[in-house]
């Protein structure tokens, strides 16, 4: 039984052995760790950097919409005047029989 655990102790020894091959020693597995943070740090400050340049954007764009919807209300009301007054200032369509009425009536 001990040669057995022996056996089985044997292999588990040389699979970490293999395994630490091809991920280099642990001091490389350290740095690569340390190295692998650093890049996400750098990562999540660009990140953040982008999101703040979105975040400006979007301001910007939602004042201009803002700015936008001010000036479509004010030529929406200056047409609605417009037209109001088009339609007050119609001349009526008299006939020229009317017409010739109203000049006898009036001398």
């Amino acid at each position: 039984e001990l040669e057995n655990q022996l056996v089985i102790k044997s292999k588990i020894l040389d699979e970490l052995k293999q395994s630490l091959a091809l991920t280099g020693s642990t001091g490389q597995t350290e740095e690569a760790l340390s190295f692998g943070a650093t890049e996400l740090c750098e990562m999540m400050d660009n990140i953040v950097s982008q999101v703040a340049q979105l975040k400006t954007s979007v301001q910007s764009i939602l004042e201009q919409w803002r700015v936008y919807d001010e000036a479509y209300a004010e030529v929406s009301l200056m047409t609605m005047r417009y037209l109001y007054c088009i339609d007050q200032c119609k001349r009526s369509v008299v006939s020229l029989e009317a017409l010739e009425n109203q000049v006898k009536t009036l001398q």
